[in-house]
């Protein structure tokens, strides 16, 4: 091993950037936009994610885009937000399919159209995207851009639940309450809202309190609902 050497360090990850390495120059714009390892420098930043998505880089095209998306170092562009997206959910990049589908949503930067929202979020949530499974559920739950399935909605929601989002638990755990989409199952309900509950969300929290007084899924318990 070798004496830790912070400077050192960000000497040789610059060098790398300098020489026109992709994936060091978007590691590094990272680290400039937060501060973190050198001094915050948001123009610095935005430069780096910039040449990296010019070379192609996926997460590259991703974060340039965000900083197109929110104004950040760079003057408000929806349209180029969505064309570096779009660049980005070309290689397979869940998170850049979810964001160009808000744009559609939104009807920034491209034309208005749910559907292409709709079929970007259902490829996101085949990758395992657990907001892009959790918004696709919520569209088959309500009939909203695609046919209203719940027994897709209730699946869509076991998936992003399971990873641990917490909407999801909450909505999944909603299914099992009331059978939609799911056999009823109490137990299941409470289970899952028991977890988004110890995460602090304030809807969950109340359904855990219905379920503890009426003793559907616990033993009864009135302390817990005071």
């Amino acid at each position: 091993g070798v004496p830790r050497d912070d400077r050192e360090a960000a000497r040789l990850v610059r060098r790398a950037a300098n020489k026109g390495h992709a994936g060091v120059q978007n590691a590094l714009a990272l680290c400039y936009l937060l501060g973190k390892g050198m001094p915050q420098d948001v123009d610095e930043a935005v430069r780096l994610c910039r040449r990296a998505a010019e070379q192609g880089h996926a997460l590259g095209q991703l974060n340039y885009g965000k900083c197109l998306y929110q104004g950040i170092g760079v003057l408000q562009d929806y349209r180029e937000a969505a064309r570096f997206y779009g660049l980005a959910a070309d290689q397979g990049l869940a998170q850049a399919m979810c964001n160009r589908a808000v744009l559609f949503e939104q009807g920034r930067g491209v034309p208005q159209d749910d559907a292409e929202a709709a079929r970007l979020y259902r490829l996101a949530a085949e990758q395992g995207h657990a907001g892009a499974q959790h918004t696709l559920g919520q569209y088959h739950l309500h009939g909203q851009h695609v046919p209203q399935d719940y027994a897709e909605a209730a699946a869509l929601f076991r998936r992003a639940a399971d990873q641990g989002h917490l909407d999801a638990q909450y909505n999944y755990g909603c299914c099992c309450r009331d059978g939609t989409g799911v056999p009823q199952d109490d137990r299941e309900a409470v289970r899952l809202f028991r977890l988004a509950a110890d995460q602090g969300v304030p809807d969950t929290q109340f359904n855990l309190a219905v379920h503890c007084a009426s003793g559907k899924g616990v033993p009864q318990d009135d302390a817990k609902t005071a």
